[in-house]
């Protein structure tokens, strides 16, 4: 099985910045994909950011040129990088990870429980 693991959340100042982490672990022989999502209270689950294997990334329009994912592969673990943070980006952020068990498996994909992002003065 995999375990995904999110962390880094927490209380910002508009502008501000943070960095959350999305750490897989268990049976993992590759992983093929990381994206993010959020879901502010009320509203349907949002696409964020991914990046491919091949290090193709693609970011939702709120957030271009102020979050960045990048994903270190000998760690099995995926960052998101926010900057420029704003009240409007609060939600819960949740990762999913898109991996291979074990050679020629099928590719799942696998959901962490999220990390708390607060924006507020």
């Amino acid at each position: 099985q995999v375990q995904v693991v999110e962390s880094g959340g927490g209380l910002v100042q508009p502008g501000g910045s943070l960095r959350l982490s999305c750490e897989a672990s268990g049976r993992i022989y590759s992983i093929n994909g990381l994206t993010w999502y959020r879901q502010s209270p009320g509203q349907q689950r949002e696409w964020v950011a991914a990046r491919t294997s091949g290090g193709a990334t693609n970011y939702a329009d709120s957030v271009k040129g102020r979050f960045s994912i990048s994903v270190d592969n000998a760690k099995n673990t995926g960052y998101l990088q926010m900057n420029s943070l704003q009240p409007e980006d609060t939600a819960v952020y949740y990762c999913k990870v898109f991996a291979r068990t074990v050679a020629a498996g099928p590719r799942r994909d696998y959901w962490g429980q999220g990390t708390q992002v607060t924006v507020s003065s």
